[in-house]
C-alpha cells in the first residue's frame, strides 16, 4: 500500500509543477501531494509494525536504519518541491 501512495504522491507533485508552470491554481495539487505524501509513511509505519508484532527484529534490524534516511530526505524534496511555486509566485510578484 505504501508504494501506491508513495507514487501517487509523486505523480501530484508532477501535476502540481505542471499546474505552476501553465499559470494555473496548483494548490490543491499542492495539498493533495503533501497528504499523499504523509499517508505513505503512516502506511509503511503501519506495515513495519507489523514485523514488531510477530517480533521480527532480523527484518526491522535491516530495513529501518536504511528506511528512516529514506523517509527523511524523500520527506523534505517532497516539502521543498510542493512549495516550490508558493515562493516563485511570492518572487514573481516582487518583481
Amino acid at each position: 500500500m505504501w508504494v501506491i501512495l508513495g507514487v501517487i504522491a509523486i505523480v501530484v507533485t508532477v501535476i502540481n509543477l505542471s499546474l505552476y508552470a501553465a499559470g494555473k491554481d496548483y494548490k490543491l495539487a499542492m495539498a493533495m501531494a503533501l497528504s499523499f505524501t504523509s499517508l505513505t509513511i503512516c502506511a509503511d509505519y503501519s506495515y513495519l509494525s507489523r514485523w514488531v508484532k510477530v517480533e521480527d527484529w532480523a527484518a526491522l534490524s535491516d530495513v529501518i536504519p536504511g528506511m528512516a534516511r529514506a523517509f527523511w530526505f524523500l520527506t523534505i524534496v517532497s516539502i521543498l518541491l510542493n512549495i516550490a511555486p508558493i515562493f516563485l509566485e511570492r518572487k514573481r510578484k516582487k518583481l
